[in-house]
């Protein structure tokens, strides 16, 4: 099958690529060649620009499209008008952050959207991003009613993740000591690793079954995923020593440590708005053939990739571990007097 990879060089797209590769399929990826320059040497390769500069993909045909990089409406009408009749599928890759909220557990795909009150915003930042990813999904739609395939992720994890929001932990919990952690063992967290997506990916498309269009949540595991679980694992993974500490959610929000940020891959469990992320429904993605590999392996295989990278590159996510050391010194501090009080 020839499929056409709107990306292909950067986490997502890279292991699709390499996905549909591994099953044997003929791939292009078509991209401006600023990432990932080197890779796949042998895959044919076009050069263009989503945001006006699409000439490369006029004139051909390709069996499926999968699109790694629309988070604009405008660019990704673009893309999806031009190869309406030049592909029987489009992939669209969403995200969970399309939901108007997360004030509920076991969000399914008839979750209401976010919306913008002005549809024209290109702006793409916290506040904007899920909505404009729910504005491109509908763009996908009208070019391909009945063909697309809109999959809406959690929070990817695996290789290459660019963003380090899983990696911080395997990293941490590597170099030992005491590891400030929040709430307790059992905080639920969500996670899909990046290979077990891009190859559901490539088998939803090879089969080709027209009941397979439509919105899939993919996210995981199918069992909850508790924090202690995840740094256990990342013990083993490293053979570590470090012992971790539960901070309580009032002594993060009274020293402002931010969620997501300061202590990735998690939310707070009183958090109105986005309790019910690490719950979402993955039902119908989980009948379609989403498969998980053990979070173990996961925690392995992120840590021996962060392991080839440069060590003066700092991580984009996590606690410093100066600030980690100041916190926990209060947190002592603050344990103490309240045994003294008591």
């Amino acid at each position: 099958m020839r499929i056409l990879i709107l990306g292909g060089t950067r986490f997502l797209g890279r292991h699709l690529a390499e996905a549909a590769l591994a099953a044997g399929h003929e791939i292009t990826l078509f991209n401006r060649g600023q990432s990932g320059p080197g890779l796949f040497p042998d895959v044919e390769q076009l050069r263009g620009d989503r945001d006006g500069d699409l000439a490369a993909l006029e004139g051909r045909r390709w069996a499926a499209v999968i699109d790694t990089s629309g988070y604009v409406p405008r660019i990704v009408r673009a893309s999806a008008q031009l190869l309406a009749d030049k592909t029987d599928h489009y992939t669209f890759i969403s995200s969970i952050s399309v939901y108007r909220d997360f004030a509920e557990s076991g969000i399914d795909e008839t979750y209401p959207v976010a919306t913008l009150e002005d549809e024209g915003v290109e702006e793409v930042n916290g506040e904007t991003y899920g909505a404009l990813k729910a504005l491109c999904e509908r763009e996908v739609h009208r070019a391909f009613p009945g063909r697309a395939l809109i999959i809406r992720p959690g929070l990817i994890v695996g290789p290459h993740d660019p963003t380090d929001q899983f990696t911080y932990w395997p990293h941490r919990v590597a170099q030992g000591g005491e590891v400030l952690a929040p709430n307790g063992l059992d905080l639920a967290s969500q996670v899909i690793d990046v290979r077990d997506l891009a190859e559901w990916n490539v088998r939803l498309i090879e089969s080709q079954v027209p009941s397979r269009a439509g919105f899939y949540n993919a996210t995981g595991p199918t069992s909850t995923l508790g924090l202690g679980q995840v740094l256990d694992a990342c013990k083993l993974a490293s053979g570590s020593d470090a012992t971790i500490t539960w901070v309580s959610e009032d002594f993060l929000t009274e020293h402002d440590v931010k969620y997501w940020q300061d202590l990735p891959a998690v939310v707070p469990e009183r958090d109105s708005k986005l309790g019910g992320m690490p719950r979402i429904d993955i039902s119908k993605a989980v009948q379609a053939g989403l498969t998980f590999r053990p979070i173990e392996q996961t925690v392995q295989d992120t840590l021996g990739w962060h392991r080839t990278r440069p060590p003066t590159v700092p991580l984009k996510a996590g606690l410093a571990r100066e600030r980690e050391a100041g916190l926990l010194t209060l947190w002592r501090q603050r344990k103490v007097s309240t045994i003294a009080r008591g």
